[in-house]
């Protein structure tokens, strides 16, 4: 059943067989196509502004990353955080307010520790700290409060799906055969599959500061502003000191480029795990298929070496669970094994996924089981394993990879470091930016002297928040007039290490949306909407535009 005043839908039948249905096409004012937290956000928008939308989902979880691990927030200054970004992180509130949420451990047991803020903050009502799950329940209860049309595991038919006319898109056809038909569009994935395939320009790595005079971006060997790099003289040679025995796996045998040159690589993806430390709650740390010692005797070596750091992003999240993250100079980050991804085939994609999953599965077997691992540590990792009431139609995994960047649109403005490091003024803002412009590292190379060190991880703090402008996330008039682009912004690499965070990334759905619906009522292009009028809806809205 399709829901009153969601979406209206005709099913075009061209039958071959008896019955059988061979096109179903479905209309709505705005097509959503993705299914992260700026997708819900954008959807729920759309229809608080009287207007029919569709969510076409290639996710079956709803929530990208906020949903999928990453639940200890990259906040940065929660003052500029507003809208519905703001309400998701109020309802997460409102379930930690209640006694039947802390199931594994009592509230005033769990601290109060956030990033850079209280993970749970009475004043304001707002939680910034959560599990996977309640996330995911957080949009669920907007989906169902807002009856919004969702239709899961539709993927975009990129070679041939997207038809435009007249500079604007008129439908999208997923792989299995479904027709999109909308007025507006927005392309809320990760790796801005519509933008691509509407023939939209974008760039993918990073970019020489010469191109946008920035500092940041680029080839950083030598930069370390984080603790990810090998602090001690590690060899990377398979016999210890001798270049002849080949390397060891995942180090790059590709000389290092010139610092502040561009090249085609991105920063590492890894999953952000949900670890439980509860007996009754947890799956142990099996050995994935395929594992092998050899890959992870780089980081037997670092341990040898002494470092001593294993714990220090098993960030704690309610009910004896963390959030972890990558920390050091081998960890979850499998640094230089997807700078293919952002372009690849989706079958190609799904190996580049799998081959994270398998290295990661095996990094943690290793940590917890080898012997040339510190007995301390493997005592300590063994305390630990997947959450069991987490991701559990996934065996405790979670359903997302960290999607750091993909592709990035080149559209009508692009956001640099000069804007996000507060040197250039912003105009037209649509939200608010306040994260350290934050790259993992791009890759793992061996240095003249002979030893292995990684690059691109890099850490630089904005002294203010800063406004995001809203020619940043639409493309040029002659590429596009009916698409809006918040997550594959346009932006420098370096930029993007502060924009791409989920705070964010609700706060531009919903602007998106808002511009989306006034374009339709006044009849223009995404590029002449008037941003008098969409400043005053954002602000009734609650969006934070600038300081």
């Amino acid at each position: 059943m399709f829901a009153i005043n969601a979406t209206s839908c005709t099913a075009k039948e061209n039958k071959d067989g008896a019955g059988e249905n061979k096109e179903q096409i479905f209309d709505a004012d705005v097509i959503v196509y993705g299914g992260t937290s700026a997708a819900v956000t954008a959807a729920v928008q759309v229809k608080k502004m009287g207007k029919t939308v569709i969510v076409v989902s290639p996710d079956k979880h709803l929530g990208g990353l906020s949903s999928g691990g990453l639940g200890f927030t990259d906040t940065g200054n929660k003052s500029v955080i507003g809208g519905l970004a703001r309400e998701f992180y109020h309802r997460v509130y409102m379930h930690y307010d209640t006694p039947e949420a802390w199931k594994w451990q009592k509230k005033e047991q769990y601290g109060n520790k956030g990033q850079g803020t209280p993970a749970m903050d009475g004043a304001n009502k707002t939680m910034w700290i959560f599990e996977p799950s309640v996330a995911e329940k957080v949009f669920e209860d907007f989906v169902k409060e807002n009856n919004l049309k969702i239709y899961r595991d539709e993927w975009l038919d990129r070679k041939s799906g997207v038809v435009k006319k007249d500079g604007k898109i008129v439908s999208i056809k997923t792989l299995s055969g479904k027709t999109f038909k909308g007025k507006m569009f927005i392309d809320v994935t990760y790796e801005g599959d519509l933008m691509a395939s509407a023939g939209v320009k974008y760039h993918v790595g990073r970019e020489a500061n010469s191109v946008y005079n920035e500092q940041w971006n680029g080839i950083q060997a030598g930069v370390f502003q984080h603790g990810h790099y090998f602090k001690k003289n590690v060899s990377p040679y398979k016999v210890e000191g001798d270049p002849k025995s080949g390397l060891l796996p995942y180090v790059s045998s590709e000389k290092i480029g010139k610092n502040g040159d561009g090249d085609n690589k991105i920063q590492a993806y890894c999953f952000r795990m949900c670890l439980s430390e509860n007996p009754d709650n947890l799956i142990p740390f099996a050995k994935p298929a395929g594992y092998d010692p050899a890959k992870y005797e780089l980081l037997a070596r670092v341990y040898k070496a002494g470092w001593t750091e294993t714990f220090e992003k098993f960030d704690s999240i309610p009910n004896k669970k963390t959030d972890t993250n990558n920390h050091g100079p081998m960890s979850t980050d499998f640094i230089g094994q997807n700078y293919d991804y952002p372009d690849a085939t989706y079958e190609r994609r799904k190996q580049i996924i799998k081959e994270h999953e398998l290295y990661q599965k095996g990094l943690m077997y290793f940590l917890a089981n080898d012997p040339k691992v510190p007995a301390d540590v493997r005592k300590e990792m063994n305390r630990w394993g997947l959450a069991k009431d987490e991701f559990k139609d996934n065996g405790g995994w979670p359903h997302q990879i960290y999607v750091r960047e993909a592709r990035r649109m080149i559209g009508q403005s692009v956001m640099t470091e000069n804007e996000t490091l507060g040197k250039k003024a912003v105009s037209e803002p649509v939200g608010m930016g306040s994260y350290s412009l934050d790259a993992h590292n791009a890759q793992r190379y061996v240095k003249e002297d002979g030893f292995v060190q990684n690059e691109g991880d890099i850490g630089v703090h904005p002294k203010t928040p800063y406004s995001i402008s809203y020619s940043s996330i639409i493309p040029k008039k002659a590429e596009c007039q009916n698409l809006f682009v918040p997550v594959c912004l346009s932006s420098s690499h370096i930029a993007y290490g502060s924009i791409r965070m989920e705070p964010v990334f609700m706060i531009l759905g919903q602007s998106a949306a808002t511009a989306a619906v006034q374009a339709i009522d006044r009849n223009v292009s995404v590029q002449d909407v008037d941003y008098k009028q969409l400043q005053d809806q954002l602000l009734k809205d609650n969006q934070k535009l600038k300081l």
